[in-house]
């Protein structure tokens, strides 16, 4: 929550600067080249391939050879990240040019975006190995230090980049743009070193070290092809996203606008997408490899079934409030500086678009690295591929014969999503002879009836407070805190008269941090 918290922050700040301009349209697309990168191989492939292997040497054999294996893996990163760094430095001229052909239209946007993309290609590398980081602290049973890393990220990328393009950046000719680039940069090395402590104290220490034919490293090699492939469909389609975003001409702002408030909205999406999707998933890996290890495949399915509930049992209402609640939202958080009410109504809908796909997004992360915990990741790599062939088609077919513009590429994206979890999700089911599916689908019927039952009532309450109150930015939080609380209580009253099993489960999930803060108090 404070990682995602910090992000929104960190996105306002860049909306107060910049808005829905060309300006950061080129940043965008700088960040976004090796954020792609990072997503395939750092955060999805790597932990996906590394996390299972990792977590079985742990179970199976000493520590001292497990730390062997973390070595070898980082040593290999910072080769073949590295060289993959400097090729995308030499090559951005191109991969721009490939993937945002649109920005050529517009004089002065292609030279930003190439600027921008040189800047922050290294943020790759750094990212790369704050993932093997945070694997490595998850398979030990530490998750506190390595979910809070994004935030260090988003405070220092957005402290630095102030400081270099506003204090330093007058004396040495640097634009604000360029200084809040190169703080991406800074701010990932803090991501990776904001975890070095705690792997000291687990007894972790890093050497230099490269083995290629070591049997630990090349298994995890063999997965992570077709692991970057199984994990590539969402982000891989958010790009095609901004390719054909770049090539739509919005009535208001032309070529500037539709890649921004993509962006801006995919990033609200990241909030929920990240607690709930990403913290579930990393912290239901390393439980169901040592299942699979162990041979208890009951505790596997059981363990799976259990995520996938929570996962469904906080995604929809959120995909609710964010359907009907994000004008508001976004206008509290976004509207200010450069960022104006047009933008805001633009973002909103994208993100009601994007919201749709949330339970597919969330329930993806629980359930593409169980396919590489039974050793396979042949499945996820087809499935995603397909995915990625099926958006490319109707985001083709939405900018050319469609006049929903930038929306309608955010609604193709989310059925994608959800079309992918479909598929894996019933190749997994028989592959493992059920996941507690009755039991499953009657949480998914009971929370999806509480979610609309719970929106319907906070469409009417909000549309009576703007109605009362105005859409000004204090009418606007008066507005998000009342039909927020009141939605809250209602899904959770639903959910309890529904009896809905899930419901437990999260609330035994919230002790820890009860006591917490019973301790602090």
């Amino acid at each position: 929550m404070l990682s995602r918290i910090t992000g929104l922050v960190r996105e306002r700040i860049m909306a107060g600067l910049f808005g829905a301009s060309m300006a950061y349209d080129a940043f965008l697309l700088g960040f976004r080249i090796p954020n792609l990168t990072r997503d395939l191989f750092a955060e999805g492939a790597l932990s996906s391939a590394f996390v299972p292997t990792f977590t079985e040497y742990l179970a199976t054999k000493s520590k001292k050879e497990a730390n062997d294996l973390a070595n070898l893996v980082a040593t290999a990163l910072l080769v073949v990240v590295g060289s993959l760094c400097m090729l995308g430095i030499l090559l951005s001229p191109w991969l721009v040019r490939l993937l945002a052909p649109g920005f050529l239209d517009v004089p002065g946007k292609y030279d930003v975006a190439v600027r921008m993309t040189r800047i922050m290609f290294p943020f790759l590398l750094l990212v790369a190995l704050a993932a093997q980081a945070n694997g490595i602290l998850n398979a030990c049973h530490s998750f506190f230090i390595p979910a809070l890393a994004s935030m260090f990220f988003n405070v220092t990328s957005v402290a630095a980049g102030l400081a270099l393009g506003f204090w330093l950046g007058p004396h040495i000719g640097m634009t604000v743009l360029e200084g809040m680039a190169w703080g991406v940069v800074i701010g990932g090395l803090a991501q990776w070193l904001g975890q070095a402590p705690l792997l000291l104290r687990h007894g972790f220490t890093f050497r230099l070290r490269l083995q290629w034919n070591h049997p630990g490293l090349r298994h995890i090699l063999s997965l992570m092809g077709p692991a970057i492939l199984g994990n590539a469909a969402v982000q891989v389609n958010v790009m095609v996203n901004t390719y054909f975003a770049s090539l739509i001409t919005d009535p208001v702002r032309g070529q500037d606008g539709p890649v921004s408030w993509l962006s801006y909205a995919f990033r609200f999406m990241q909030l929920p997408l990240g607690l709930f999707g990403q913290a579930i998933g990393s912290a239901t890996l390393p439980a169901i490899t040592r299942s699979a290890v162990a041979g208890k495949m009951d505790e596997f399915r059981k363990t799976l079934s259990h995520s996938l509930g929570m996962v469904f049992l906080l995604t929809l209402p959120s995909s609710v409030g964010l359907v009907v609640l994000g004008q508001p939202m976004i206008g509290a958080i976004y509207q200010t500086g450069k960022f104006d009410a047009y933008d805001t109504r633009q973002t909103a809908t994208a993100l009601a678009c994007y919201a749709i796909g949330l339970a597919g997004y969330s329930a993806l992360k629980v359930i593409v690295p169980a396919f590489y915990t039974l050793h396979d990741a042949r499945t996820p790599m087809v499935v995603s591929l397909l995915s990625v062939f099926v958006n490319f088609s109707v985001s083709w077919f939405v900018t050319r014969h469609s006049s929903i513009g930038h929306s309608g590429l955010a609604l193709s994206t989310s059925v994608v999503a959800l079309f992918n979890f479909l598929v894996l999700f019933v190749i997994l089911r028989n592959r493992i002879g059920g996941v507690y599916g009755r039991a499953l689908f009657a949480t998914f019927a009971k929370v999806t009836l509480a979610s609309a039952l719970m929106g319907s009532a906070v469409y009417v309450v909000s549309g009576e407070i703007q109605s009362a109150l105005g859409t000004g930015l204090k009418a606007r939080i008066v507005d998000l805190g009342l039909s927020i609380a009141l939605g809250l209580a209602l899904f959770y009253f639903l959910c309890r008269l529904f009896r809905v099993a899930e419901l437990g489960l999260a609330a035994s999930a919230l002790g820890p941090l009860r006591r917490l803060m019973r301790r602090q108090a």
